[in-house]
């Protein structure tokens, strides 16, 4: 299976059992449907990027990282990845940005590729890189670890990595937050 027939059927699964009534996700559609490399960060007006929900196993705490480039504390994630499922891509880059040990997929996935929430968004791109203003369509993965375990942030593009209370994700992934919160 190509990586765009990947990405459509996770999308596809998403809208059909997860998204909410007026969750469109309208450009990462059109995009797929006219076969951009979303895959390439390249790629515009938007590509993919995969995300970690990461919170305490008593669902209180959630780990995030004070980005350098953006200038705010953020869930850990990035550009994609190539990997076999898409929460590996996002396992990958919280393990990258915060050392944290011991991460596991929540329950809530059952084992499937299925984000926890899908979130386009606008990013101001990065003139060092000659990147303009474009979107990143991240999907958003929930993982449990243990919020003392030692983290060590990655000096090139996080300043810190740090447990808050989960009403944290509430300017970051309020949509996040939302389905956490229902999850009891």
């Amino acid at each position: 299976m190509t990586f765009l027939s990947r990405l459509d059927a996770v999308v596809s699964h998403y809208l059909a059992s997860v998204a909410e009534p007026r969750e469109y996700l309208s450009l990462l559609r059109w995009q797929i449907a006219e076969r951009h490399a979303l895959d390439d960060r390249r790629t515009l007006p938007g590509h993919l990027t995969t995300s970690a929900i990461i919170v305490s196993p008593d669902r209180s705490q959630v780990l995030m990282i004070d980005h350098r480039t953006i200038g705010r504390w953020l869930q850990p994630g990035g550009h994609y990845e190539p990997a076999a499922h898409f929460f590996e891509s996002a396992a990958r880059e919280a393990v990258e940005e915060t050392g944290v040990a011991g991460l596991r997929l929540h329950p809530w996935h059952d084992g499937q590729d299925l984000p926890f929430n899908i979130d386009s968004h606008d990013v101001p791109g990065k003139a060092a890189r000659g990147e303009g203003p474009h979107v990143h369509h991240d999907l958003h993965y929930l993982f449990l670890a243990d919020p003392g375990a030692p983290l060590v942030a990655q000096e090139e593009e996080v300043k810190a990595a740090r447990w808050f209370p989960c009403e944290a994700l509430a300017d970051v992934a309020p949509r996040a937050l939302a389905r956490l919160r229902k999850l009891g």
